[in-house]
């Protein structure tokens, strides 16, 4: 079966063209009835209006929307700066919004860029896909980034978290550790609950005792994490955490308490934020930049007519091994703190 049409929508909304295309553009001559069956029968049918039709009724704006779920830290602020490089390229500008990892607030941002944007890069890995689909405006071309699911005639472009982290604890027992903490990420979030399933996996692969404490994400976590690691008797050598920033909190505190990293205790992330090298801490890097550089140049090609095949895309992280998790010297004698 072909892509939706418009006809194809008015038919399932039993409406006509004209109606269907007043609707979906955001136009106020159109009743809240209607308007309601037109976008019900856009999701159903994962219709996406062609660019080039687009035109026709709506001037391009040479705009990009961009909703993350945050715009605090080093990871956003990579990620947009690699798409704002690949945008300037194409001669297009960027619109950013931040849903504050909030359902209701994403939906909100979305229906803001309806009729200001050509086109939308979601990243929304806490929203559920029938959620995420609901809210985001059927007319608008879309490239979704670390999504829950594959939206009908939604691009997405994902990296293989798993992977990543389970190279990461590989890596871990491979040089000697074995009694690993992990530090996740916000409950409800994909991006974390992929990567504590690596190191649970990897945990169970080796019969190593897994240890998860909850986190969210920023540095605060990190170190509340390590205060917890110190605290306690139960045996720790290494921790993975499930970003760089929570790595770094925790890298912080350990060493503000005299703890010696990596002798008494290996510290890792993941994300490989511009900090990480300066900071030596062995992580898994996802090309952040590279990643909103690809996005855009899918997204202007889809609005342009160029990538017709909509196909998604999932990228595999890399290790970097520094300095936080140089082999166990003396494996009997690691930290007997948590």
């Amino acid at each position: 079966m072909g892509e939706a049409t418009i006809r194809d929508v008015a038919r399932r909304a039993e409406v006509s063209v004209a109606s269907v295309s007043r609707a979906l553009n955001g136009l106020d001559n159109v009743r809240a009835e209607t308007r309601e069956k037109v976008i019900k029968a856009a999701n159903e049918l994962g219709y996406v209006p062609h660019a080039g039709a687009r035109s026709l009724s709506l001037a391009r704006a040479h705009a990009i929307g961009v909703v993350l779920p945050d715009l605090h830290g080093e990871f956003f602020s990579e990620c947009v700066r690699g798409m704002d490089r690949e945008a300037s390229r194409r001669g297009y500008l960027l619109l950013l919004s931040n849903m504050h990892d909030d359902s209701d607030q994403a939906a909100v941002a979305l229906r803001t860029m309806r009729g200001r944007v050509d086109g939308l890069l979601v990243m929304a890995p806490h929203i559920a896909p029938e959620t995420l689909e609901q809210a985001i405006p059927p007319a608008l071309p879309s490239i979704l980034l670390n999504s829950h699911a594959d939206l009908p005639g939604r691009p997405a472009l994902r990296f293989d978290n798993r992977a990543g982290a389970e190279a990461m604890v590989e890596h871990l027992v491979a040089n000697g550790y074995r009694h690993i903490v992990h530090i996740a990420g916000p409950e409800g979030n994909l991006d974390a609950a992929q990567r504590a399933e690596g190191y649970l996996a990897v945990c169970a692969r080796h019969a190593l005792p897994p240890r998860i404490l909850p986190g969210n994400f920023n540095e605060e976590a990190g170190e509340a994490a390590a205060r917890a690691i110190l605290a306690s008797t139960t045996r720790t050598d290494a921790v993975f955490a499930a970003n760089d920033m929570m790595a770094i909190g925790c890298l912080h505190a350990l060493r503000d308490a005299g703890t010696r990293v990596p002798e008494d205790i290996a510290v890792a992330g993941f994300d490989d934020v511009p900090l990480a090298r300066y900071l030596s801490l062995s992580t898994v890097r996802v090309n952040i930049a590279e990643m909103g550089a690809r996005a855009v140049a899918r997204l202007i090609d889809l609005l342009e007519g160029k990538d017709m095949h909509r196909a998604s895309e999932t990228l595999t992280p890399e290790l970097v091994m520094r300095a936080t998790t140089a082999p166990r010297t003396a494996p009997g004698n690691g930290a007997a703190h948590a």
